[in-house]
C-alpha cells in the first residue's frame, strides 16, 4: 500500500515538473466551495434521489444539496482511499468518468464530456483538488432578473441569475442554478432559466436555487383583453378587504361574480361562524328582513352566540390535541376544556399563543401545558411551535439545509435550544394506559448539540433579534415575547391567513402553514392587511373574522362568471367546500330531531363538544376526522369521497333518524299541512332556502304517489335531500 502511494505521488510530480520545464502555464486554481459543488448541485449529484440521501448511493454520499463543503470534501478526496479523484490523469478519475458515462453510472451520464463543467472538474483535480484557495470571498446572496413579470399565453422568456460574494465580485451562475415551477402547467421552466407561459391565464412563481440561496420570480399570465378600469372602480368596497381583492383581480384583468342571495348568505354564514344550520324559523325571519345592514347584524350575533366556540374550540382541537391513549384520557379533557375556555372569554390571541409556549404546572388542571406532555424533546416542539404560530415548517432543517427555504441546522437547533430547559415531575408516558399527573416546570438545562458538529447551541430566534434571556429564567418566556412582538409579521399573517381559509375555502396561502419565499401568498398587500388589522384589534380573533365575513367578497356568489371560471385562488367569487365532518353529523340530527349518542358525553351531546377523535362514529371517520392515532397539528381532506356518498345512502343510523317515529318527517306527516307546506319545510331545513317552482312541482309529485303513504312520501323526499351536494356542500 505504501508504494502505490508512493508510485501516485511520483506521478503526480513528474507532471507537474513536466509541466514547468515545458514552460506550461499551471492549471487554474479552482475553489472546492465556490466552483465544484455548484457543479455537482447543478447536475443532481448531490440531490435526495442520488447521492444527497440519507445513506448516499452505492457507497457515495454527498451532502443533500451540498450544504456541508468539508463533508462533500473529504468525500471526494479522503473516502474510499481517495479513489474517486486521480491527481495524475485527471480526465481518468471517477468523478469525471462515471459522471461522463463513459463507465457504467446508475445515474446515467450527467456530464458532457465537451462540455463546460466537465472541464471545470478536470481542471480543480489537475490543479491539485484544493479545498480552497487564496483569499477566497464567500457567496452572500443571490438575485434573480426579472423578479415579477406578465407575459402572454405561450410567450417566453429568459431569467437570469446572479451571484453576490463577500469581495464585491458577481457571477451569472444561471447555467447552474435548480429552477422550479410551483404551478407547471401554467408556468414551465426548463434546467437553463428559459420559461413558458402555458395556454391558460394564471400565476405561477418560479423558484431559483443555486447552492443554499434561493430567489423567486413571480409570472402572471392576465386573461387576454382588456377591462375597463371604471368597471373595477365601481364595484362595492365594505372595508379594506374589498379594495385589496379588487386590486388584484384587476391585475389578472378578471371581474368577480355577483353577490348571492340572502337565504345563501344565511346559511354559508351559519356554517362558518357557528358550525350548524340556519332553522326554518331563522330562514323566514332573515329573508322577510328588510334592512339594509342585516348581514351585518347576523355577523354580530352568531359571534355572540355559545355555538361558536365549540365550533371553533375543534379547529385548534385539531392542530393541539394529542391521543388519549399517549398522554392520558384526564389530560386531554384538561386540554379541550382550556380551548374552549380561551374562546369562550375571547382570549387575544398573542396571550393564548404566550400560554401555550410558557406553560407550566398541572397536566390536570392547565390544558396548556399538555403540548408539553405529549412533545418531550427540544426537536420535537420546535417543529410544532414553528408551524402552528409562525407558518414555517422546519422538518427538512432538523437533518440538513431546508431544500425550499434558507433554514439550516444551525436554525433548528438554535430554535431547539429555547426548550432545553423544559422539566416535567411525575410519572411519564407508558402508553395505551398514561392515566397519571404530571407537571411541566423549568428544569436543569439540557444540551443542545448540533447533530453535524457536536456544538452546544444557544437559544436563538429564526429572523430578527429576541430579548436576552434573564439569568436563571425560563427560555421560553423570551421565545414567547419573539413570537408574539408586534414586529414578528409571520405571527400575524399565519393566523390570518388560517381564518381566512376556514371563511374563504381556501388561503392566501395553501398549505395554510407553509409560509416561505417559493410559496408566497396569492395576494400579499392583502395578508399584510389581515394581519395588521388583527394587531391593530388588539389579537381579537372575532373581529378579524367580522372585518372578513362583512366584507362584500365574502359574500359573493359561488357561481363563476366569465373568465373568472379559471380562478381558483385571487377569490373572484366563492368557493365551494364541504362541511367538516362535525358540522355535518350535527346537521343530520338538527334536520331529523333527532340528537346522536356519543359514548363518554352527556345525553344530546353535539359532535362539535366531542373531546376526542376516539369517540366512535362512523359518520365522522366518513367525513375526514383525523385519524386519533396521528401526531398533531393534524390536516384535514376537504376532498369528497366515493365513501361518503355511499354512506350517506346506506347508513343505517342516518336511515334510522329519516324514519324514526320521533322523527321530523313523521310530525310533518302527521301535521294538519299541507304536502306543499311539508316540502317548503324540507327545503328550509336541509338548504336553508324556499324550494323554487320546479321543486315544488317535484315534491308535489312525490306526495301524489297513491302506492306510498303521506309519512313514507316525506321520508323519500327527506332522505332525497340529505344525499345532494347542495346539502353536504357549502356555497
Amino acid at each position: 500500500m505504501l508504494n502505490l502511494a508512493c508510485r501516485c505521488l511520483s506521478g503526480i510530480l513528474l507532471l507537474c515538473f513536466t509541466a514547468v520545464a515545458l514552460g506550461a502555464e499551471p492549471p487554474k486554481k479552482l475553489s472546492f466551495e465556490l466552483d465544484v459543488q455548484p457543479v455537482l448541485a447543478a447536475n443532481g449529484c448531490s440531490v435526495g434521489a442520488c447521492h444527497g440521501k440519507s445513506r448516499g448511493q452505492n457507497g457515495f454520499q454527498l451532502s443533500l444539496l451540498s450544504f456541508d463543503p468539508n463533508f462533500d470534501y473529504d468525500a471526494l478526496t479522503q473516502h474510499a482511499r481517495g479513489r474517486r479523484l486521480f491527481l495524475a490523469a485527471p480526465e481518468r478519475s471517477l468523478l469525471l468518468q462515471k459522471g461522463a458515462g463513459l463507465v457504467p453510472h446508475g445515474g446515467g451520464q450527467r456530464l458532457d464530456p465537451e462540455g463546460a463543467d466537465f472541464a471545470l472538474l478536470r481542471d480543480w483535480i489537475a490543479g491539485g483538488a484544493v479545498r480552497r484557495i487564496e483569499n477566497e470571498p464567500t457567496l452572500v446572496g443571490v438575485t434573480l432578473q426579472p423578479t415579477q413579470v406578465a407575459l402572454a399565453a405561450r410567450e417566453k422568456l429568459q431569467i437570469v441569475v446572479t451571484a453576490t460574494y463577500s469581495d464585491g465580485s458577481q457571477r451569472d451562475v444561471t447555467a447552474r442554478t435548480a429552477f422550479q415551477s410551483n404551478e407547471p402547467a401554467i408556468v414551465a421552466v426548463d434546467k437553463g432559466g428559459l420559461i413558458t407561459a402555458g395556454a391558460l391565464p394564471g400565476e405561477a412563481t418560479l423558484m431559483a436555487r443555486y447552492m443554499t440561496v434561493i430567489a423567486t420570480c413571480n409570472v402572471a399570465i392576465p386573461v387576454s383583453g382588456d377591462v375597463d378600469a371604471a368597471q373595477y372602480a365601481a364595484l362595492p368596497r365594505k372595508n379594506f378587504i374589498d379594495g385589496l381583492v379588487w386590486n388584484k383581480l384587476q391585475s389578472q384583468g378578471l371581474l368577480p361574480s355577483q353577490p348571492c342571495d340572502d337565504a345563501t348568505f344565511l346559511r354559508r354564514a351559519h356554517l362558518d361562524v357557528i358550525g350548524r344550520l340556519p332553522t326554518a324559523d331563522e330562514v323566514r325571519s332573515f329573508l322577510a328582513d328588510t334592512k339594509s345592514d342585516k348581514r351585518e347584524k347576523l355577523i354580530d350575533d352568531l359571534l355572540a352566540r355559545p355555538e361558536y366556540v365549540d365550533h371553533w374550540a375543534g379547529k385548534w382541537a385539531d392542530l393541539l390535541r394529542p391521543n388519549p391513549y399517549r398522554v392520558g384520557i384526564k389530560t386531554v379533557m384538561a386540554m379541550d376544556t382550556w380551548i374552549r375556555d380561551s374562546l369562550r372569554e375571547n382570549k387575544p390571541y398573542d396571550q393564548f399563543v404566550r400560554e401555550i409556549v410558557t406553560a407550566e404546572g398541572s397536566t390536570w388542571k392547565n390544558g396548556a401545558a399538555v403540548v408539553f406532555r405529549d412533545r418531550r424533546e427540544p426537536a420535537e416542539l420546535t417543529t410544532m411551535i414553528s408551524q402552528l404560530f409562525l407558518g414555517t415548517r422546519l422538518d427538512c432543517a432538523k437533518c440538513h439545509h431546508h431544500p425550499f427555504e434558507k433554514w439550516s441546522q444551525d436554525d433548528f437547533y438554535s430554535f431547539a435550544a429555547y426548550f432545553s430547559r423544559v422539566g416535567r415531575k411525575g410519572t411519564g408516558l407508558s402508553p395505551p394506559i398514561s392515566g397519571s399527573e404530571e407537571f411541566i416546570l423549568l428544569g436543569k438545562p439540557v444540551k443542545v448539540t448540533h447533530p453535524a458538529t457536536g456544538a452546544e447551541m444557544s437559544p436563538k430566534p429564526l429572523y430578527g433579534s429576541a430579548p436576552p434571556i434573564e439569568e436563571g429564567a425560563d427560555p421560553r418566556r423570551a421565545l414567547a415575547d419573539w413570537i408574539t412582538s408586534d414586529q414578528n409579521e409571520f405571527f400575524v399573517q399565519t393566523i390570518a391567513n388560517r381564518i381566512w381559509a376556514e371563511l374563504m375555502g381556501r388561503g392566501l396561502v395553501e398549505p395554510v402553514d407553509d409560509l416561505r419565499a417559493t410559496n408566497p401568498p396569492s395576494n400579499p398587500a392583502l395578508l399584510t392587511a389581515l394581519g395588521n388589522h388583527l394587531r391593530e384589534q388588539k389579537y381579537d380573533q372575532k373581529k378579524l373574522i367580522r372585518a372578513i365575513c362583512t366584507s362584500h367578497v365574502y359574500g359573493l356568489n359561488v357561481k363563476p362568471e366569465g373568465s373568472n371560471v379559471q380562478d381558483t385562488k385571487n377569490f373572484s367569487r366563492r368557493y365551494r367546500t364541504r362541511m367538516r365532518a362535525e358540522v355535518l353529523a350535527d346537521a343530520i340530527c338538527d334536520i331529523t330531531g333527532l340528537p346522536e349518542k356519543y359514548e363518554a358525553m352527556p345525553a344530546e351531546s353535539r359532535a362539535s363538544q366531542l373531546w376526542t377523535t376516539r369517540i366512535d362514529s362512523l359518520t365522522l371517520d366518513t367525513f375526514g376526522r383525523p385519524d386519533p392515532n396521528q401526531d398533531p397539528p393534524c390536516e384535514r381532506l376537504a376532498d369528497g369521497a366515493v365513501t361518503q356518498a355511499l354512506h350517506l345512502m346506506n347508513s343505517k343510523t342516518i336511515q334510522g333518524k329519516v324514519t324514526s317515529d320521533d322523527g321530523v318527517a313523521n310530525k310533518l306527516a302527521k301535521s294538519e299541512r299541507s304536502p306543499d307546506q311539508i316540502v317548503e319545510e324540507l327545503y328550509m331545513l336541509c338548504y336553508g332556502r324556499l324550494p323554487d317552482a320546479a321543486e315544488r312541482d317535484i315534491g308535489a309529485q312525490v306526495f301524489a304517489r297513491p302506492e306510498t303513504s303521506r309519512r313514507q312520501s316525506a321520508e323519500d323526499l327527506l332522505w332525497a335531500l340529505l344525499n345532494t351536494p347542495e346539502f353536504f356542500f357549502q356555497r
